[in-house]
């Protein structure tokens, strides 16, 4: 049980406490937790309300810094950084970016996860007592409504549509938590300023350039003003959307069952579907093989030709082949 006489005991502790006591397996007990913490408001809430309640689970804390070197204070925050944590007893582990690797957003994300991950192997290669470890980041329900919102423009699936997920295995070996996607950035701010939290401002964060920036500082901005507390109720539309997708996910698995046999798939069974439904079961059998993300438009593509011709072919990445007969649909790879 959390020791609530503790003097930093707060309602936020209690919500945040009670969202992981809630959420069953969501972070195991007697772990290490290795958080990526950029040094500003969110990240840093959620470090402090982490070491706040470790005892209680029995985790390690870790922080891993990743200096981008977009601004010319950096390298200076990194050091605050550093100190903040030496002044906590909590081990610290920072990286510096290449130009090269962090030229875009996605290449930036990519480069702090690919980096993250390097650090937990290495981390857990040197845990004489093997205990598992949890990767943790500050993403909030703020960078949720912004996350929505660039994938519904992008014209994301139902998949892109259900928001950043909680939970998830990140490259097949450790999993990454986001426990503060209870908070939006108004929380993480009241937070920091109840606690007394340090935090640093990133310039670039302002950089209106960066789509992401661009979402945050205008388009929700423009639509808070237009439909107060907008944000909230898209996050609730999120929540729904994660919902309906697990149905139809599962639902897809039933439907692949009865489409089936040992010559590959029916493919009487899958024509009698409507367009719709052969499209999305034939999403859900070349995501297994496929790494890389299938648009609609190609699985489309593929749906109405297995409907109207009687033979045929179609590729996709990794190799993947899709053939099918008057009976019979493969998917070779």
């Amino acid at each position: 049980m959390m020791n609530k006489s503790k003097n930093n005991w707060t309602n936020w502790h209690h919500i945040f406490h009670q969202s992981i006591l809630n959420n069953e397996n969501f972070i195991p007990n007697d772990i290490n937790l290795l958080i990526s913490v950029s040094g500003g408001q969110d990240s840093m809430a959620l470090l402090t309300l982490l070491n706040d309640i470790k005892e209680n689970h029995n985790w390690s804390l870790i922080v891993w810094h990743g200096n981008h070197k977009w601004h010319n204070q950096s390298d200076e925050f990194a050091k605050r950084l550093q100190n903040y944590c030496s002044q906590k007893n909590i081990i610290f582990f920072k990286d510096s970016a290449d130009e090269i690797d962090i030229s875009t957003e996605e290449k930036a994300r990519k480069w702090r996860y690919k980096k993250l991950c390097e650090k937990a192997s290495e981390i857990c290669a040197k845990d004489k007592n093997h205990r598992t470890l949890y990767i943790v980041t500050g993403h909030t329900s703020t960078d949720n409504t912004e996350t929505f919102l660039l994938n519904l423009a992008r014209g994301s699936d139902f998949s892109g549509l259900s928001g950043i997920a909680r939970k998830r295995l990140l490259n097949s070996d450790y999993f990454l938590v986001r426990p503060l996607m209870i908070f939006s950035r108004n929380d993480t701010s009241d937070i920091c300023k109840t606690l007394e939290i340090p935090f640093w401002v990133d310039p670039t964060n302002s950089d209106i350039q960066i789509k992401r920036n661009l979402i945050r500082h205008k388009v929700i901005r423009e639509l808070e003003g237009i439909h107060p507390g907008c944000s909230y109720r898209i996050n609730n539309f999120i929540e729904k959307m994660k919902n309906y997708n697990q149905e139809r996910s599962e639902l897809c698995e039933l439907a692949i069952k009865s489409c089936l046999c040992d010559d590959g798939i029916k493919r009487a069974t899958l024509n009698d579907l409507g367009e719709q439904a052969r499209a999305t079961l034939l999403l859900c059998l070349l995501r297994t093989k496929c790494k890389k993300q299938i648009s609609s438009k190609n699985i489309n593509d593929l749906s109405k030709q297995i409907f109207k011709k009687d033979t045929g072919h179609k590729y996709f990445s990794n190799g993947v082949k899709v053939i099918w007969n008057k009976n019979f649909i493969k998917i070779n790879s």
